[in-house]
């Protein structure tokens, strides 16, 4: 039986966005991508491979989510300077961000319209805006 298959997806896109698929990369690939889009933090990612037997350290989780999003697999989402998820949807789209849960829901592009940029500085080219929509879940209902 072919070893390989339960992360052919995996390696597909590892290998189609210019990535050594290491048994690591692999390993996180497989939990971020199988599946749904699905917004994560480091800590959350790391916990996930831990529960499914990976053995990898939260540095090298972090190191894997930068590498994933500079290869264009996933988008970053900075909420605040101390929170950042990781985005397995790369469309454009814009996020809700769960102030009480911290979670973030997508928002889809065409549901929001952001008019009116000021100019550009220094010749600069606008590439994507996004778009957080802070939230608190109301408990009285």
């Amino acid at each position: 039986m072919d070893k390989i298959r339960p992360y052919s997806m995996a390696l597909d896109r590892l290998r189609s966005a210019g990535l050594r698929p290491t048994r690591q990369r692999l390993a996180l690939a497989k939990l971020l991508f199988d599946g749904e889009n699905r917004h994560v933090t480091a800590e959350l990612l790391h916990s996930e491979a831990v529960d499914a037997n990976v053995r990898v350290s939260l540095a090298t989780v972090y190191n894997t989510l930068h590498q994933f999003t500079e290869a264009g697999l996933m988008r970053e989402i900075v909420v605040d300077s101390s929170r950042s998820y990781f985005d397995t949807n790369i469309d454009d789209h814009h996020h809700f961000y769960f102030e009480d849960s911290k979670r973030l829901s997508d928002i889809a592009d065409d549901e929001i319209t952001v008019s009116n940029l000021p100019p550009t500085p220094g010749g600069a080219e606008v590439t994507r805006v996004d778009v957080i929509v802070r939230v608190k879940e109301n408990n009285s209902q």
